[in-house]
């Protein structure tokens, strides 16, 4: 017979192993940031799940795969002039970018087994982790989709929509594995009903992700140089041309659009989380969770408000493949907006309570 205090021990270590996933995919998410920054998403053009977990060993297996390389439009568009040096420099961040997507399946993986085994999951446990991994591998494959996108025709970079998917995606895995550890880390007398102020937060919650589209539409594009400047857009509250695009959707791939809809959304986002942070402050809680969180989402609005707005004045610094302070405060700006959307579903689990019976 398994004791209260036995359960409660077995809970903490199930959260902390999803909240060690948790972090893992934020890790991932930064390291996707550094090498599309850096120009290396695709230096590896095979997706080899066994064998690709190993770089190569010696010379000729460099020469071999540099080869390779040399085969995509990428290196025939842009890199023509690169060196086995500079090919091994890209390389081995798209190759860290995926040996660390493996180790996040083994974390997920190998104590999912232990715990099944030594029974620590209650029954309705099983199936959502079972979705989780499904959740992965999906990831995995829309990754290599992406990356397949950059590799044909005239193609030098990824589809930027392609990439927006694979980050959103990866973004709704995070926020699906924190929703379970929250439920086993914070007990559900701490909970708070307050329905005006959880919708207010759901509609937010999604205005979010959708920013997160565009954010991602913004990094796919290399937008930030086409619009360098503050408070305008070049100078313009309402910039011309908006309306075309070479090739593809105004609203996916003209970058002045993508700038005005991005600034525009995040004005919003601000606007609505120091609404809710008001309304927050004005509830009277015995929630030590609720007083203690409710200031976070609009503390990470207000940094990232700042961090995007100097990335953008810093984008007319960028040197290709020279890392800077554009590409410091790049994965800054992202790492940010992962806290905030973490924020936010701390902010959702915690005004998931229930009125209290009079």
């Amino acid at each position: 017979m398994v004791t209260d205090e036995a359960s409660k021990r077995r809970q903490k270590r199930i959260a902390q192993w999803l909240i060690t996933g948790v972090v893992m995919i934020i890790i991932q998410t930064l390291l996707g940031g550094v090498t599309r920054l850096t120009g290396s998403g695709l230096s590896i053009t095979e997706w080899d799940v066994v064998t690709g977990a190993l770089p190569p060993l010696n010379h000729e297996a460099w020469v071999k795969e540099f080869a390779k390389y040399q085969q995509s439009p990428q290196y025939h568009y842009l890199n023509s002039d690169f060196t086995l040096s500079d090919f091994k420099a890209i390389f081995f961040w798209e190759w860290f970018h995926r040996l660390w997507a493996r180790l996040i399946g083994f974390v997920f993986a190998i104590p999912f087994i232990y715990f099944l085994v030594k029974k620590y999951f209650s029954k309705d446990m099983v199936m959502p982790l079972v979705a989780l991994f499904i959740l992965g591998g999906l990831q995995g494959a829309v990754g290599w989709i992406m990356v397949k996108s950059g590799l044909t025709g005239d193609a030098i970079y990824v589809r930027p929509t392609k990439l927006a998917i694979h980050f959103v995606l990866a973004m709704v895995l995070a926020c699906y594995v924190l929703w379970f550890a929250l439920q086993l880390l914070i007990p559900r007398q701490e909970k708070v009903h307050h329905p005006a102020l959880r919708n207010l937060y759901y509609f937010t919650f999604l205005v979010l992700l959708l920013q997160l589209v565009y954010g991602a539409l913004m990094a796919g594009n290399k937008a930030a140089t086409a619009a360098a400047t503050w408070p305008t857009i070049n100078g313009s509250w309402i910039p011309d041309g908006m309306g075309q695009a070479a090739s593809g959707h105004p609203l996916l791939e003209n970058k002045i659009t993508i700038h005005f809809i991005h600034r525009g959304i995040a004005y919003l986002l601000a606007l609505l989380i120091f609404a809710a942070a008001v309304m927050a402050y004005r509830k009277r809680s015995r929630s030590a969770a609720f007083r203690r969180y409710r200031w976070q989402p609009a503390l990470l609005v207000a940094l990232q408000v700042i961090l995007g707005i100097c990335t953008v004045l810093t984008s007319v610094s960028i040197v290709p493949n020279c890392w800077g302070i554009f590409e410091t405060l790049a994965e800054l700006h992202q790492l940010i907006a992962m806290f905030l959307l973490m924020a936010l579903v701390t902010q959702l689990y915690l005004l998931s309570g229930r009125r209290e019976a009079a």
